[in-house]
């Protein structure tokens, strides 16, 4: 009886929280894309002290974390706790979409492996892409596919600038690409393409940096679990 008090009780309370309309739009934001603070204030065209109000309730509620930038070490990324909603109505269909770009800086594991996966899950056309490529796929982004019976296409790393199109939906799974493309001081030709189409980020952590099996693994469990999320809610145009 204790046990259903407590839960019951947490329902209630995510319930009221999400009942003002700016954190259920905070929430449906998040739900889709990490974001850092700023990026949250533009979007929503709201004030730091409001946004930072709102954010302590979500996070008091256990809907949000944050944690560091892997390029910028001043800046945080807040994202949606996995599960943390689960029996609440989370919003709808992205819409429809001509084809998905996730890129990474070197489009030599994230990018490739999330391109790998959405072909599992999703009729959506994709491809993957680098801010800066490597000369080729890292080889242990080769070896978690083949452990998890994820086909993957070796392709050479492809710089963002040669397939970029106006239409594309993009979804960067990197700090560095993400900031590199978003940040005013950085933009370049391609990042003019980039924000002027729709966008998305994962802040993912380099497997690459770290060059364990666990940190690969971790890598592709995580990539599983955002595109099992929103690959039902994405259309094909």
């Amino acid at each position: 009886m204790n046990t259903e008090r407590t839960a019951l009780a947490r329902r209630v309370g995510v319930h009221k929280a999400l009942s003002d309309p700016a954190r259920l739009r905070i929430v449906d934001t998040l739900s889709f894309s990490d974001a850092a603070p700023a990026e949250l204030r533009s979007m929503l065209a709201m004030s730091s002290n409001l946004l930072a109000h709102h954010l302590r309730i979500l996070e008091g509620k256990g809907l949000l974390t944050r944690h560091r930038s892997e390029a910028d070490r001043r800046r945080t990324y807040l994202r949606l706790v996995p599960d943390s909603l689960e029996g609440v109505l989370l919003p709808g269909l992205v819409g429809a979409v001509s084809r998905i770009v996730f890129v990474c800086t070197a489009n030599s594991a994230r990018s490739q492996l999330a391109a790998a996966l959405w072909r599992r899950s999703s009729s959506v056309p994709v491809t993957s892409a680098g801010t800066h490529p490597a000369p080729a796929i890292d080889p242990r982004a080769v070896a978690v596919a083949h452990r998890r019976n994820v086909p993957l296409r070796v392709t050479r790393p492809r710089p963002l600038g040669d397939v970029l199109d106006e239409h594309d939906f993009v979804i960067t799974v990197c700090d560095n690409a993400h900031e590199q493309l978003t940040t005013t001081n950085h933009h370049t030709d391609t990042a003019a393409g980039l924000l002027s189409a729709r966008c998305l980020h994962w802040s993912v952590p380099d497997p690459v940096r770290v060059g364990s099996d666990a940190a690969f693994d971790a890598t592709f469990a995580e990539l599983t679990r955002r595109i099992c999320d929103l690959a039902p809610r994405v259309t094909a145009s």
